[in-house]
């Protein structure tokens, strides 16, 4: 099987199974649109100290953004606030590369799922759609963070 297909899979079986779907509780909630599209998504984040206990979302767009959110999910619940920020700054750099950037072996055992996404990095376009939820993640846990050090 080729890689590109093997990617489309895995960015086809996030899109139609979900993960983290549904908001639940959270300590700070934002919405983003990406207006080139029209994509959407309401994020929250709970954090527990200093580690991500839950992302939940709800969206509507393709299934890049949506497929990309679950990934984001996945990823990130459960790690540490330093580690969940190194995913996503890895996960950036791999959306900004515009294709030259080919996944290694360690880049695969951080990012998981989400190297599935490195062809899109090819449609800059595409990017903005890959990207949204992960912008939303960034801007959720920015606002929980002040609110935790204001209360």
């Amino acid at each position: 099987m080729k890689l590109d297909s093997m990617y489309q899979e895995v960015i086809l079986d996030h899109y139609k199974h979900p993960q983290g779907r549904g908001l639940r509780d959270g300590d700070a909630e934002v919405h983003h649109t990406n207006p080139t599209c029209g994509d959407e998504i309401t994020l929250r984040v709970k954090l527990d100290g200093g580690r991500v206990e839950d992302v939940s979302y709800e969206g509507q767009g393709c299934s890049i953004s949506q497929a990309s959110a679950s990934v984001l999910h996945e990823l990130l619940v459960g790690k540490e606030l330093a580690e969940a920020s190194k995913v996503q700054e890895l996960f950036l750099a791999l959306m900004q590369s515009k294709g030259q950037l080919t996944p290694d072996d360690a880049m695969e055992e951080v990012l998981e799922d989400a190297v599935a996404f490195a062809g899109v990095s090819k449609y800059p376009a595409r990017v903005k759609c890959a990207l949204l939820s992960w912008m939303a993640w960034k801007d959720a846990t920015a606002q929980a963070l002040s609110v935790k050090e204001t209360a």
